[in-house]
């Protein structure tokens, strides 16, 4: 039985999370969920997974979580980012599932590898901004970080038991998003309602916007360098709309591997639950009985500045990344809002990567600071300031 915490576990990925442990529930657990604000969610978790001890990082839902009636009788109810430390070092669980939105997680991802918990890791703005610091914190304390998003959990099948001076390059695939063939006037005149319509996956809205903008890739990309330690101008990226080829790797010899399933998260989530052992899938596999289309193609990196600008933020390293994950998260922010326009969100990133001083950061708390600065910046760009 591995017992897993869930701190995610209202989003997307905590959904599918929740489908992979019902349909185990004799080898899987949750004996710990967290969620950002929605109590009620979370309370029909708590009853049909028997969670013990649940967190909510909104104080304010912590307090109307105790006051529903909810929650069965005796559930602890916790709160705020300590409350999600406390969590991801829960004594007796043995895997934390990072699928928090955000750099919110970071906190506590680095409190679950201190206390030596296995971290399946779906939230990749963590190693965009403090990637240098997270995996020196898991080499240090020999904690595996297994990774959960479709891509980069491909890529970490396809490299299994191979040796790092055998891989020559790194493939990541995009499903270009919503507006892969869209003209620049189309481009222009996009609407939250739009950006929020992914032709493949069912995502959370900030991730189904980077999607559109291709922003998650270039954040991805970021990721990827720090995973799998590989320089990131051996990455590439290719645009495959049917997101059946979650990415793959080209060896020295040429030789390609590639990993292929349907575009549902449970494949990469119940891979990473049960690493090193398989177990049966929750839906239907490919079926080669039937016609299969694969289609690839290069990305139009003029459509889509914001994979040129992570590329320039990952080659600049030091606080780029972070600044680029940043201003990304400000500008989609405001996109949703409707105070931004589409092609404003890589005009704000770009605004902003110019606006904060290149610098290598010597501690956690410079990679802290420069991410408020770029939020500032970001903000004040917005205002029509020039802060």
């Amino acid at each position: 039985m591995r017992q897993i915490v869930l701190l995610g576990a209202t989003g997307s990925i905590g959904e599918n999370t929740l489908r992979v442990a019902r349909k185990h529930p004799g080898r899987i657990r949750v004996a710990a969920a967290a969620a950002h604000s929605r109590f009620r969610e979370l309370a029909a978790v708590a009853r049909e997974f028997g969670t013990g001890t649940v967190a909510l990082f909104d104080r304010g839902a912590a307090a109307a979580a105790r006051a529903s009636g909810l929650f069965p009788t005796g559930t602890r109810i916790i709160e705020g980012p300590e409350g999600m430390v406390e969590l991801a070092e829960l004594e007796g669980a043995d895997m934390v599932v990072m699928a928090i939105v955000g750099t919110l997680g970071l906190h506590p991802a680095l409190a679950a590898i201190r206390a030596r918990k296995t971290l399946a890791l779906a939230s990749k703005e963590i190693l965009v901004l403090a990637g240098k610091f997270v995996m020196a914190e898991a080499a240090r304390h020999g904690v595996p970080i297994v990774p959960l998003d479709s891509e980069h959990n491909a890529i970490f099948q396809c490299l299994h038991a191979e040796p790092r001076r055998h891989v020559e390059r790194l493939i990541l695939t995009a499903s270009g998003g919503q507006f892969r063939d869209a003209s620049p006037d189309e481009m222009r005149a996009v609407t939250p309602e739009q950006a929020l319509r992914h032709p493949n996956w069912d995502m959370g809205p900030k991730v189904t916007v980077d999607s559109s903008t291709m922003a998650n890739k270039g954040l991805e990309l970021i990721e990827a360098r720090w995973l799998f330690d590989i320089p990131q101008e051996r990455i590439d990226i290719v645009v495959h709309p049917q997101s059946i080829i979650h990415s793959m790797v080209r060896f020295v010899d040429g030789s390609i591997l590639a990993q292929l399933s349907p575009p549902s998260m449970t494949f990469p989530i119940q891979h990473s639950l049960f690493y090193p052992e398989r177990a049966a899938g929750v839906v239907p596999t490919l079926d080669f009985a039937q016609t299969l289309r694969l289609d690839i193609r290069p990305p139009d990196y003029g459509k889509f500045p914001c994979l040129r600008l992570a590329r320039a933020a990952s080659t600049a390293a030091g606080i780029a990344p972070a600044v680029f994950n940043a201003a990304n998260e400000v500008a989609v922010a405001a996109f949703l809002r409707n105070a931004l326009p589409f092609p404003g969100i890589p005009e704000v990133v770009e605004r902003t990567l110019g606006a904060v001083a290149a610098r290598d950061p010597a501690n956690l708390d410079e990679v802290l600071e420069a991410d408020a600065e770029a939020r500032a910046r970001a903000t004040a760009f917005l205002k029509g300031e020039t802060p």
